[in-house]
């Protein structure tokens, strides 16, 4: 078992990153802590898919010297989804954090339980 988390020591790290982000989003009542929490899910899930796609002993996929053979180089694939995540993880932040600025406006507090409730009261002052 041991000898199996030395070389997966980063598969390893990105569960553990994963299952904290995925509890601080479960438990967490706070907006912010939320957030922070999607974002430690979104590294784990980055370091996963960066940690599969290496291959040691290849190079990143630039030909040099006209080495044209598939398997000096890694797949490129995985980094460019990687990319393509962390793009869409900062604007998903982005927007989420102009959303809290507006509920804290509104309601004055970021706890999702008291956001609910004044929530509810509003309604029925309107009905």
């Amino acid at each position: 078992m041991i000898e199996a988390l030395r070389y997966n020591y980063p598969e390893a790290v990105a569960i553990i990153l994963f299952g904290i982000g995925f509890t601080t989003l479960l438990f967490q009542k706070n907006l912010i802590r939320k957030l922070l929490g999607m974002n430690i899910m979104d590294t784990g899930m980055f370091l996963f898919l960066t940690s599969m796609g290496y291959i040691e002993g290849r190079k990143a996929p630039i030909v040099e010297n006209g080495v044209l053979d598939a398997a000096a180089y890694i797949n490129p694939i995985p980094a460019g989804l990687v990319l393509t995540g962390i793009v869409v993880s900062v604007s998903v932040t982005a927007v989420m954090l102009s959303l809290t600025i507006r509920l804290y406006r509104r309601y004055h507090t970021l706890d999702l339980d008291m956001v609910y409730a004044l929530s509810m009261k509003e309604r029925k002052e309107d009905s």
